[in-house]
């Protein structure tokens, strides 16, 4: 499916096992910028919607609660997504409210949550800055660990491309985007497999696609 059958798909799936407040404010606080923002910066680099939580309700630190634009959530990590407007209200904000803001912030990070905040015109017009931004914080979580191993260049390319994918992946995926032969692809999927870093996902004499091994699905910071 494109981006609109999967965007109301995704926002359906969330819609319909929300009640009360986090139902009011998904309906309410989800709009165009977030629209935008998942159509130009997070659809183009994933093609899915997996891991991804709008409007996503935590504990605030004044015991209240808050929500986050969007929260990107897997084993070991919480990624903060914000799109933040600009408007006649942020000029008339009192310095109370500009202070509250960022003790809001800081406390997210003290909770262990990564927060990356995007204006809307920075989606609007530089979709692909951002685009680089969320690859690299997303990277950071999910392939620091990749450095710190004896994987070749092509075998660690292979790696954060199916991290990036977020499902199986095959080989003539990969082929196609590191521009290598069926032969040397097949080659590299197997030396994974021996390394307990891929798994075979389909196909049983012939496999046809490689899912992440437990140890990096799950990466332990």
């Amino acid at each position: 499916m494109g981006f609109e059958e999967e965007y109301q798909a995704f926002l359906n799936a969330h819609l319909q096992v929300r009640t009360g407040e986090r139902l009011r404010r998904l309906q309410e606080g989800h709009n165009q910028a977030e629209r935008l923002f998942l159509k130009q910066v997070w659809w183009p680099l994933f093609y899915h919607f997996r891991y991804l939580h709008p409007e996503y309700e935590v504990d605030d630190f004044k015991d209240g609660k808050r929500y986050l634009d969007f929260a990107y959530i897997r084993p070991a990590i919480r990624i903060c997504f914000e799109v933040d407007g600009y408007g006649p209200h942020l000029k008339n904000i009192s310095r109370w409210q500009f202070s509250d803001s960022l003790e809001r912030q800081n406390q997210l990070v003290i909770d262990g949550w990564t927060v990356i905040r995007f204006s809307y015109d920075q989606v609007k017009e530089k979709p692909r800055q951002c685009q680089q931004i969320v690859q690299q914080v997303i990277g950071q979580w999910l392939g620091d660990e990749l450095d710190q191993t004896s994987l070749s260049f092509v075998e660690k390319e292979v790696l954060r491309l199916t991290i990036r994918k977020g499902e199986a992946i095959s080989p003539k995926e990969v082929e196609a985007y590191l521009k290598l032969s069926d032969k040397t692809v097949r080659k590299v999927f197997s030396q994974l497999v021996d390394k307990k870093m891929l798994i075979p996902a389909s196909g049983v004499k012939r496999i046809r696609t490689y899912q992440l091994g437990d140890h990096v699905k799950h990466p332990i910071r």
